[in-house]
């Protein structure tokens, strides 16, 4: 499919051609990404002021269960959401979240959803680009509302919060066990701190929880001088707490555009845009170099044997590169 039809039918809402544009994005391929520069280019313009934002959480404190509950309950009453994932495990293994679509079945296959398997292949910056491209596309087929799930507990907390405009910290009812398992700097990425699972005999847990929470959010500091992240109960399970959940995220929205954060965190957002995208381009084209590729074999015997320093290696491959 040529680019302007591909154009064409995402503007239209046509989900073939969003899946088309996605995987287009996606790929790694020389010619590829010729032509997805083009389809941003064309779609960008029309892409819709979205609400992006980003979930994070401990293993086992159900974000899918969650996300399948927040996306359903928004979609009822009129929105139209995208689900993402940012996994950095699979740029170890190559795999990707299989998962992804299996475990949010309603919302996979709610007209007004989309849900993609996390990208599998690349660094975490190939990752990110492919994300935040895929943003662009979602956005401008008309799904205003984009949920960005980190899969783990690792850098991608940062990765995330730097792309989307709301960061969401779910926690699991018990605070002392998990307190010792997330690191102060996610604490300090949050714009919210969710208890989930707060249901059944969970409640009283979960309320204990909150006040610990918000203990512990007294020590860092905020990321914005305009918002106090609040420590809410919510349960992906029941729905419970998930139209208060809401509310607060667009009065976040509100105070921050009121101050004119809202408008810096996006500029903020394209300028880092533009950076990985030099670091990804420049990596990509590194590792192409036939200069490079000539000297790459002998340079890690080298290191690998001790005749030279990693930072000796390195510096021979930028000067065949930059040569």
């Amino acid at each position: 499919m040529a680019v302007h039809e591909l154009v064409d039918g995402v503007l239209g809402g046509d989900r073939a051609a969003v899946g088309r544009a996605v995987t287009l994005v996606e790929s790694n391929r020389y010619d590829h990404r010729v032509e997805a520069r083009d389809l941003l280019d064309a779609l960008a313009p029309h892409a819709v002021d979205a609400q992006r934002v980003g979930v994070t959480g401990v293993p086992g404190v159900g974000k899918s269960t969650f996300i399948e509950a927040l996306g359903s309950s928004l979609t009822a009453v009129g929105h139209r959401v995208a689900v993402l994932a940012v996994d950095p495990t699979s740029t170890v293994t190559g795999g990707s979240i299989l998962g992804d679509k299996t475990r949010m079945p309603r919302l996979s296959n709610d007209p007004s959803a989309f849900v993609r398997p996390s990208p599998s292949a690349g660094t975490l910056g190939g990752v990110t680009r492919t994300t935040r491209e895929t943003m662009v596309v979602l956005e401008a087929a008309g799904h205003d509302v984009v949920l960005v799930e980190t899969m783990g507990i690792g850098q991608s907390e940062t990765v995330v919060a730097a792309m989307v405009d709301f960061f969401l910290v779910l926690m699991l009812p018990g605070a002392g066990d998990e307190l010792q398992g997330i690191k102060k700097g996610v604490l300090e990425l949050a714009d919210m701190i969710a208890v989930n699972k707060a249901d059944g005999e969970n409640l009283p847990a979960a309320r204990t929880a909150v006040r610990d929470y918000s203990a512990a959010l007294r020590l860092t500091h905020p990321a914005s001088p305009t918002w106090t992240p609040p420590v809410v109960t919510c349960s992906g399970l029941t729905g419970d707490g998930l139209d208060d959940l809401w509310g607060r995220i667009l009065g976040h929205r509100s105070a921050m555009t009121a101050s004119g954060e809202w408008e810096d965190r996006r500029r903020a957002q394209q300028l880092a845009w533009m950076w990985s995208m030099v670091e990804d381009r420049l990596l990509d084209s590194l590792r192409r170099d036939p200069a490079v590729l000539e000297l790459l074999r002998t340079a890690e015997a080298d290191v690998l044997e001790g005749r030279t320093t990693p930072a000796a290696a390195a510096e021979r491959l930028l000067d065949a590169f930059g040569g």
